[in-house]
């Protein structure tokens, strides 16, 4: 499979549980080298199962866009405006362009909208998947999950090609 054989899409109300768990299980795929289990346990909001309620409030100010492939969502992407939010992809999925799908995808959607530079809070296991998408490293900073837990992550941004504007 490539990126090519993927299609995107809105995320629609329906999708809410398949993206909580494709979350889950993105968190749960990852060793504690970056991050402690406690940390990752808050990461993924202290779930094994997958709950869409925080998803689809998160749905009323975060435009979400799925990855489809053979009809089965496999990642997402939220952004607001020029913020890239949320980045996951289901572990079985990873490594094949599905991430750089929806990073390219939200770095298009901003250049239409005349942005020139996008921004993103990667964790420390993202930062050199985006280093690898033009990204650059802004700092590490911490960064509060909702459940108070505090963990190290690092604010990047990229500058997007600008389209001259006709005369």
């Amino acid at each position: 499979m490539s990126a090519k054989e993927i299609s995107l899409r809105p995320a629609q109300e329906t999708d809410v549980w398949v993206l909580s768990a494709i979350h889950i299980a993105a968190i749960k795929a990852l060793p504690a080298t970056f991050y402690t289990k406690k940390e990752l346990l808050a990461w993924r909001n202290n779930r094994d199962k997958p709950d869409g309620s925080n998803i689809l409030k998160r749905m009323k100010v975060e435009t979400f866009w799925v990855a489809i492939e053979a009809d089965v969502v496999i990642g997402f992407a939220s952004f607001i405006v020029d913020e890239l939010i949320g980045l996951y992809v289901h572990p079985k999925y990873q490594g094949k362009g599905i991430g750089r799908a929806l990073v390219q995808y939200f770095c298009d959607e901003a250049t239409k909208q005349g942005i020139d530079k996008v921004i993103t809070t990667a964790s420390l296991y993202a930062e050199g998947f985006y280093l690898r998408l033009g990204f650059t490293a802004i700092e590490r900073a911490p960064h509060y999950l909702r459940s108070g837990v505090v963990v190290p992550v690092t604010k990047m941004s990229k500058t997007l090609a600008t389209v001259p504007k006709s005369i």
